[in-house]
């Protein structure tokens, strides 16, 4: 049985002042006042973990500790699988030290090109991942993940979103996550799938 969260106060532990505005929206309805690590000052730990799930879990617990307040950190990233679940973890990384997503999206089609990866829905298979972690003040956490399933594509298309959607079209629809609305992209997402499961465990 998942812990409910009670709490008046939650930081989200992000430096990202559009993800903080994000969440502030999606828990809005629950009355959490929500403040984010960047406002607070805190640190951002060094991800070290091997998967998803422990990368949010270090974000979360480092939050936690250093606010003495409840705190919920995520980590995301897109895996391909031509490319063994590259970028993954790294997602981020593959955007270069500018944090550029064209540079990203250019460096996985470098890559299939490379691997002589054929332009179809199962041979670019990808997979975005959310995982959520909800970290108390004794350590207690509770943790969700989201995905969504589809194919890149290649030239990237559309204008909305960010980061990898404009190469990124979801199982199904003939659309990049980009080409979405933002209530449409947040019905399907990793994110919002993710969000969704974490209101029905703990706030709900």
């Amino acid at each position: 049985m998942a812990r409910r969260f009670v709490a008046p106060k939650l930081v989200v532990a992000t430096h990202n002042r559009g993800k903080a505005g994000e969440i502030r929206s999606m828990l809005s309805p629950f009355g959490v006042e929500i403040v984010s690590a960047g406002d607070l000052g805190l640190p951002a730990p060094d991800e070290t973990g091997t998967t998803f799930e422990e990368n949010a879990t270090l974000k979360a617990l480092a939050a936690t500790r250093a606010s003495g307040l409840p705190a919920l950190a995520d980590d995301s990233g897109l895996s391909v699988a031509a490319l063994d679940g590259q970028p993954g973890l790294h997602t981020a990384d593959w955007e270069g030290p500018t944090r550029d997503a064209m540079v990203g999206m250019r460096r996985i089609q470098d890559e299939l090109a490379r691997r002589g990866v054929p332009d179809s829905d199962a041979a670019r298979a990808a997979t975005f991942h959310c995982v959520l972690a909800l970290a108390w003040p004794d350590s207690h956490v509770e943790r969700v993940h989201g995905t969504l399933d589809g194919r890149i594509v290649w030239p990237p298309r559309g204008s909305g979103g960010h980061g990898y959607d404009p190469c990124f079209q979801p199982t199904g629809e003939v659309r990049t996550t980009a080409e979405m609305t933002d209530a449409e992209k947040n019905a399907i997402s990793h994110r919002g799938r993710a969000f969704r499961l974490l209101v029905e465990a703990c706030f709900e």
